[in-house]
């Protein structure tokens, strides 16, 4: 058997390397941590960390920027990546685009905190605009659901609970009792950090940024773009506003 025809036999048994995404479809790519409960357990505060929080948006930015994305979302330890119809890296490749997707984060965190950490991935296809508005604000409600049991959970373990009891005392328990909770502890969870109730935003941004024109010697103003993070974004059909603008921009 010459070279070719055994590299051609092995290449065969790749059973995943010919799949890709459907042409002229939105895509979401998420990223989510794995056993992340672990590695947050050191030296984070509880609920939140906004250390962790910085880190997990500046994952998100380096995604889009490497990427070529459009929107990026990131709430706890997750990131949803938007790309548009016309989107073709990697020719589509589905095993291409998850395994260098989930590395980005993986590195930036654990640069950023000397902790090897690791990520999944997995992608999500949408073949509407209206479809990819429910995706961003389905991973908002679960941002806000986390939020509060975040809260909830953290309070009573601070105050002599164990992780069973905890959990044991939310079990099935509605919005209402959760709130009052917190409430009868003097927090008003309304009034909690936007950044932690619904998530993070990154997405590009036009800005002027001042040059110098040698020929003419004289000062020019260029449009530049970059990706910036939004720790108050929108709700409810604001958010489905905001995310439209983005998709047709």
């Amino acid at each position: 058997m010459n070279n070719t025809d055994f590299e051609s036999r092995m290449r065969s048994f790749e059973y995943f390397h010919s799949l890709k995404l459907p042409p002229e479809t939105w895509t979401v790519i998420r990223v989510d941590g794995r056993s992340f409960t672990k590695f947050t357990g050191k030296d984070f505060d509880r609920p939140f960390d906004i250390r962790f929080s910085e880190a997990m948006a500046n994952s998100a930015i380096q995604m889009i920027e490497n990427l070529h994305g459009i929107y990026a979302y990131t709430e706890s330890d997750e990131i949803s990546v938007l790309f548009p119809p016309s989107w073709d890296l990697f020719d589509r490749e589905v095993e291409k685009l998850v395994s260098v997707s989930a590395s980005i984060p993986a590195a930036y965190i654990s640069k950023q905190f000397d902790s090897l950490v690791q990520f999944d991935s997995r992608i999500w296809i949408g073949i509407s605009e209206e479809h990819v508005i429910d995706y961003f604000r389905w991973r908002q409600a679960d941002a806000l659901r986390c939020c509060l049991n975040g809260w909830c959970y953290w309070m009573l373990r601070k105050e002599g609970k164990n992780e069973k009891e905890a959990t044991k005392t939310l079990y099935k328990q509605d919005v209402a009792f959760k709130n009052e909770l917190l409430f009868q502890r003097g927090i008003n969870f309304n009034e909690v950090p936007l950044w932690q109730r619904r998530g993070v935003g990154c997405y590009w941004e036009t800005y002027q940024k001042e040059g110098y024109n040698p020929v003419k010697k004289e000062k020019v103003i260029a449009d530049r773009r970059r990706v910036v993070a939004n720790r108050e974004l929108p709700t409810g059909d604001e958010y489905k506003y905001f995310l439209s603008r983005i998709m047709k921009s």
